[in-house]
């Protein structure tokens, strides 16, 4: 039943495939309709349409078609408030999975009205609930969001543009489908270990990362090394509770950090590996300090800042997919 609507849909609405860069919305992509004011309406005129008849009353004749001509010039009005509209994808930022992603659209009006009360939103999510104004020559920009839930890219889904200025008798509706997209980021492990210990000394003879303060006991979580165990304290606890200690380390003043990820257990679910690397290239980039990147054929060379962070994350986002570049 949803597929056969959705072919009616596709057909009855001309439903295309994505539209690359600015598209002029042209009469002939804008559907309109009697609101139930508008058939409210109507049904008025035809009470008075009839009244006139029966009592043969002039007045009653030019007050129908008067307020008839008005509702036209309102249907004309109303898709008049829509059509000719230039539309044009925005900017998409990067998110992790579990957060909305944004997507920012434009509005241009070329023409010498101003238009009024058009609402946006995603055709998926019903309703829609922005609105924007467009001046005669001049442009309007829309945020509209949608939950991501896995990584990799999210394409914008299918907008709905809906109005029904100017007196509420008609609406008029058209369907967009941006070319458009945003990059989700596996999202940071909860509670991931600490950062690995593989990384290389500093010159100035400081211990590797996280080996410089011990911090104390805590739970052992995959990952953790096994040198790291704290053996002692385990032979205190029961042996039958199965239960292990690893020690944590804090500080680590060094001049480079590996983060690989076949490093990681195999064991693994693929999801929380890449959850685990994503929390690393986080905390790394917030202690300041530099790390190099390697996952499967890809490797980054040790740096550190904003340009260095965003290509492991894509690299994170794109991992087993077809576009990893």
């Amino acid at each position: 039943m949803a597929a056969a609507k959705r072919a009616r849909d596709r057909w009855l609405f001309q439903l295309g495939p994505r539209e690359p860069g600015e598209v002029l919305l042209v009469m002939r992509r804008v559907f309109i309709l009697p609101t139930r004011a508008g058939l409210a309406f109507c049904g008025l005129l035809l009470i008075m349409l009839i009244g006139a008849v029966n009592y043969n009353l002039g007045l009653g004749f030019a007050l129908t078609f008067f307020t008839g001509a008005c509702a036209v010039a309102d249907m004309v009005m109303t898709a008049r408030n829509l059509g000719l509209l230039r539309l044009a994808p925005g900017r998409a930022q990067p998110v992790f999975a579990g957060e909305e992603a944004q997507f920012e659209l434009h509005l241009h009006n070329p023409g010498r009205r101003d238009r009024y009360a058009v609402w946006l939103g995603f055709q998926e999510q019903g309703a829609p609930r922005h609105v924007a104004d467009v001046l005669a020559g001049a442009s309007a920009s829309v945020v509209l969001a949608t939950p991501s839930t896995r990584r990799g890219w999210l394409a914008a889904p299918r907008v709905r543009l809906f109005t029904r200025f100017p007196l509420g008798l008609f609406g008029a509706w058209s369907y967009w489908l941006p070319d458009l997209k945003v990059l989700v980021y596996p999202f940071p492990e909860h509670d991931a270990p600490p950062l690995p210990t593989s990384g290389a000394a500093s010159e100035d003879g400081h211990g590797q990362v996280g080996l410089d303060n011990f911090a104390g006991i805590r739970s052992y979580q995959p990952g953790d090394p096994m040198r790291h165990l704290a053996w002692r304290q385990i032979a205190r606890l029961d042996p039958a509770s199965g239960q292990l200690l690893t020690k944590h380390f804090e500080g680590g003043a060094v001049a480079e950090l590996s983060l690989d990820f076949d490093q990681l257990p195999p064991g693994l679910d693929l999801e929380l590996r890449l959850s685990r690397m994503t929390r690393w290239v986080l905390e790394a980039e917030q202690r300041a300090l530099p790390y190099a990147f390697r996952l499967g054929r890809q490797h980054f060379p040790s740096a550190l800042g904003e340009a260095h962070r965003a290509a492991c994350l894509r690299a994170l986002a794109l991992y087993g997919s077809e576009e990893t570049a």
